[in-house]
């Protein structure tokens, strides 16, 4: 079934559902989401409470929530400048859509790292 032009189609690459998909499916976002959701954080503090994210890739998703409406920045007029980041009401929104997938992620991680291991066995015993 092909879609009209003005109806949303996920599957189409030239829709613009799949950059929403995107940020969602993006793990840096959703982490940064979950943090804020309840208090504003700086830049340095989410650099700190989120482990393995480089400061490049913190400040690139950062532009790209803040550029999709899903947080928004304050600059704060100190020596050295202070920025702080808070959620939106639509970033609210995607949070507590996404907060689920964490807690499933949380309570089913030893039955995800049980099929892993399984898997992994095998297919090492195939390969040998």
């Amino acid at each position: 079934m092909k879609a009209s032009a003005k109806t949303p189609n996920a599957y189409s690459a030239q829709c613009p559902t799949r950059q929403i998909l995107d940020r969602v499916g993006d793990k840096w976002a959703v982490l940064i989401l979950l943090l804020i959701r309840h208090e504003p954080m700086r830049f340095n503090a989410l650099r700190r409470t989120i482990e393995g994210i480089s400061q490049k890739m913190l400040s690139q998703v950062l532009k790209s929530l803040e550029r999709d409406g899903l947080i928004k920045r304050r600059a704060i007029a100190t020596v050295p400048v202070t920025v702080e980041y808070s959620i939106t009401p639509l970033g609210a929104t995607l949070a507590d859509a996404v907060d689920p997938l964490r807690d499933w992620a949380e309570k089913n991680l030893k039955d995800v790292l049980n099929a892993q291991r399984r898997y992994d066995v095998a297919r090492k015993d195939m390969a040998a």
